[in-house]
């Protein structure tokens, strides 16, 4: 770990990822193991402004231990002080950084009826829903990071070592967030921004109809867009204006699908780390939007739980394009967490859309957002990759031009 390089990023994710404003308050969700990093973040955020900085610290052990051993009723219910603090802090506007840092099958073993109980009692209090709902429509900034663990390292490069292991990921890492010792990172991102937001400007100013979808290894899917559709890239803007960049690091444009047009298969082409446990060969039918089939070849049960856990996680809401020449795809690694995979690979996600990629979406109720024809409202929001070295993506607008989009994986427009 190189102490420079560490407080250069977390400079970065305070000044960049969540910008942090005077007198704004921040919470940091971060594991036990990886305080060093959240130390230097509190000490950045103070040095910002912030009025104050929340810690929730969670650690691997304990959080397996309980989902092994705890009384099977407190997973039927969500503690009331929990939804009252994360809902309070969301109407403030306060700014939620989040660490991304666990082994991924930290879970595997555990029963999937505890896990589904979980989430069916956060998809129902209604202070979790209106907490999950201020993120996605930008009411308050949000930023997601990730700093190496052992347990992570190791099933990245099981060949190593932990200390060799450990080294390899956070070099992976630097690059992936564009630090170097050299250079200022906040330049590199300003920069990368603005020229993920160029595509994303072009692909919203033809306000395709549909995109097609087709590779060799099945995938064969018609999306539709809605009305008024925006593609979204790098930066965005919280309503108070503030620009902030959800995820570091981050390589896509995204958008919301209609909500009852998507048809035909989807075949991912990377594993999915999902509840600590990996899906491997995710396989997915659609009809008029709802998933209508589901397959893994890995972890099928698993993925089920998921998609089960409300109406609208049967349904799309995110449709995200990277290009398959891009640095996380081209460093050969896959790293089993879906923050660094979905931005190496183009990518759909299952559950709730960003009310965002919507013409004025950040200021409609969540029936509005439904008349606009997105999956406005679900507990979930799952991200789960799709993109091959042949994968093609042609546009069609409504005066029936079709635009090719991508040609064997990248970019053609």
């Amino acid at each position: 770990m190189n102490n420079e390089l560490l407080k250069k990023y977390s400079e970065l994710v305070v000044r960049i990822g969540i910008n942090v404003q005077k007198g704004q308050k921040i919470v940091i969700n971060c594991p036990v193991e990886c305080a060093d990093f959240a130390r230097l973040m509190v000490t950045a955020a103070y040095d910002a402004g912030a009025s104050d900085v929340f810690l929730n610290w969670r650690d691997d052990y304990i959080s397996r231990e309980r989902w092994l051993k705890a009384d099977e009723s407190v997973f039927d219910n969500v503690y009331p002080w929990d939804s009252d603090k994360r809902l309070t802090l969301a109407e403030e506007g306060a700014g939620f950084i989040s660490v991304s840092a666990s082994n991924p099958e930290n879970l595997r073993g555990v029963d999937r009826k505890r896990l589904e109980a979980s989430e069916a009692a956060a998809s129902k209090d209604e202070k979790l829903k209106r907490a999950r709902q201020l993120l996605m429509n930008n009411s308050c900034p949000w930023t997601v990071v990730s700093v190496p663990i052992p347990s992570w390292a190791k099933k990245v490069f099981p060949n190593d070592n932990e200390d060799i292991a450990m080294e390899k990921l956070w070099a992976a890492i630097y690059n992936a967030v564009r630090i170097k010792e050299d250079e200022d990172p906040v330049r590199a991102w300003e920069k990368h921004c603005n020229e993920l937001e160029k595509h994303a400007s072009e692909l919203t100013s033809y306000q395709f109809k549909c995109v097609r979808y087709k590779n060799s290894l099945g995938t064969d899917l018609t999306v539709e867009l809605p009305s008024d559709h925006l593609w979204i890239a790098g930066g965005d803007t919280a309503k108070s204006g503030v620009r902030f960049v959800a995820n570091m690091p981050t390589e896509e444009v995204f958008c919301a699908p209609k909500k009852d047009g998507v048809n035909g298969v989807l075949y991912s082409s990377k594993p999915l780390t999902l509840y600590g446990n990996v899906i491997e060969g995710i396989r997915l039918e659609f009809k008029d939007g709802r998933i209508t089939d589901v397959q893994a070849d890995k972890g099928k049960d698993i993925l089920e739980s998921a998609i089960n856990t409300d109406e609208g996680s049967h349904y799309l809401g995110e449709i995200a394009l990277v290009p398959y020449d891009s640095p996380i795809s081209n460093s050969g690694i896959l790293f089993y967490n879906t923050l660094f995979d979905e931005n190496a690979s183009c990518h759909f996600a299952f559950g709730e859309a960003y009310s965002t990629c919507i013409k004025g979406g950040e200021n409609k109720t969540v029936d509005e957002l439904k008349k606009c024809g997105i999956n406005a409202e679900s507990a979930m929001h799952v991200d789960f990759m799709v993109g091959t070295s042949d994968l093609s993506i042609i546009g069609e607008t409504h005066d029936g031009r079709e635009i090719e989009i991508f040609r064997d994986g990248n970019f053609c427009i």
